[in-house]
């Protein structure tokens, strides 16, 4: 295992406050334009509510379970069963990790003109050097690093909605609230499968991932909103532009790396904790250098403009996988861990899959996640219930 110290509450939403402070959600949150402010306020909220909910029962599974995000996952889909999920979790993680380091370069050779591949190589040694200190070791570093980002946004908020006046944007039709509600979902729905390692860690594991998962909705919502506002009140949509334009200069360029490392450490820390239960006896730490290392070569060649797609995959993935996972744990108790497949679990799960990619096509005012979700679970008690009789 990488870790082994138990970590307290705060420890754990200080983890989660520096998961919020991002660039990629600052610029999710510029899509949610073209619906208004109140409009598109509501729907990040709607959205993280549903997320963070679905946030915290996983970090209670494997906080309460003391067993890694995809180590929990062999308590539903069986040993063998659990490889599709981990295989797809470092996919995963590897794609954002890339996306990270991407949108922080982009951003900050946007303020210096220096050119991105020098940014792609500082973000991403600077996440190697995370990576080293350890996630439990990081202490003052952490703590400084997150109270610098935290006035520094403020600055930014300031900037924005204070010193400008709404520059005219109003609901074109171009983005359904529905539609808004599920991109909302989807950046706490994302980190779904990383939650659990950090929570399995926790002291008070209960009262750890409800501070983690309220930490990081709150922070999350905030740098949505943040993104929504600049392209309202500013008219930007890239966040180099908007800093420039707030005059932040070094401020912003402090902004974008740290929260650029603060983030994407937890994509590549959880890259390596997920390889473990791949390839028994892989040291997580190295493979959390290696993911560090191909998003950074990603990121160098590969442009990253537009990830909503990416988002609904993820989406489409997970949301199935953790209502397998919560109908399991909380409802009919079930331990598969000794089994090499949970076939049943597993045709559920491609059933939830093919039901989120429909409903992607039918505009509901929740989104697709949570009806998604709903559905599988459902499947799932009546299945275990037709199970338990035999």
């Amino acid at each position: 295992m990488m870790e082994e110290r138990r970590t307290g509450i705060f420890e754990n939403g200080l983890i989660w406050f520096g998961a919020g402070v991002s660039i990629a959600e600052i610029l999710t949150g510029t899509y949610f334009a073209p619906l208004g402010f109140q409009k598109g306020l509501l729907a990040i909220l709607v959205g993280h509510v549903i997320g963070c909910l679905m946030l915290f029962f996983a970090g209670v599974i494997g906080g309460k379970a003391r067993k890694s995000a995809m180590e929990t996952v062999k308590m539903s889909f069986g040993q063998k069963g659990s490889l599709l999920f981990s295989i797809l979790n470092v996919a995963q993680l590897v794609g954002w990790t890339a996306i990270m380091i991407y949108d922080g370069a982009l951003a900050a050779d946007g303020i210096t003109n220096t050119g991105r591949l020098i940014w792609c190589l500082v973000i991403g040694a600077l996440i190697i050097a995370w990576i080293f200190v350890g996630i439990t070791n990081l202490g003052k570093i952490n703590t400084v690093a997150m109270a610098a980002l935290f006035l520094l946004t403020l600055v930014l908020c300031k900037v924005i909605f204070f010193d400008n006046s709404p520059m005219g944007i109003v609901d074109d039709g171009s983005l359904t609230f529905g539609a808004a509600v599920e991109l909302s979902v989807a950046m706490p729905l994302s980190w779904l499968p990383l939650i659990s390692d950090y929570t399995r860690e926790a002291k008070e594991p209960v009262k750890a991932t409800a501070v983690s998962a309220v930490a990081y909705g709150l922070v999350s919502c905030w740098m949505y909103i943040i993104g929504m506002g600049a392209a309202i009140y500013t008219g930007e949509y890239d966040i180099a532009s908007i800093m420039l334009k707030a005059g932040l200069g070094i401020v912003g360029l402090l902004i974008i790396v740290f929260s650029t490392v603060t983030t994407t450490f937890l994509d590549a820390y959880s890259a390596g904790v997920s390889s473990e239960s791949i390839w028994s006896g892989f040291k997580g730490k190295y493979a959390a250098i290696v993911v560090a290392v191909i998003g950074t070569i990603a990121a160098i060649v590969y442009p990253m403009d537009n990830i909503t797609d990416f988002l609904y995959l993820i989406g489409s993935v997970f949301a199935p996988m953790i209502a397998v996972q919560i109908a399991d744990f909380f409802f009919l108790k079930k331990d598969a861990e000794d089994k090499d497949f949970d076939v049943a679990n597993l045709i559920i799960w491609v059933i939830g899959f093919i039901a989120y990619r429909i409903l992607m096509n039918i505009d509901m005012p929740l989104g697709n996640t949570l009806p998604d979700m709903v559905i599988t679970i459902v499947i799932c008690l009546i299945v275990g219930k037709i199970r338990g009789k035999e």
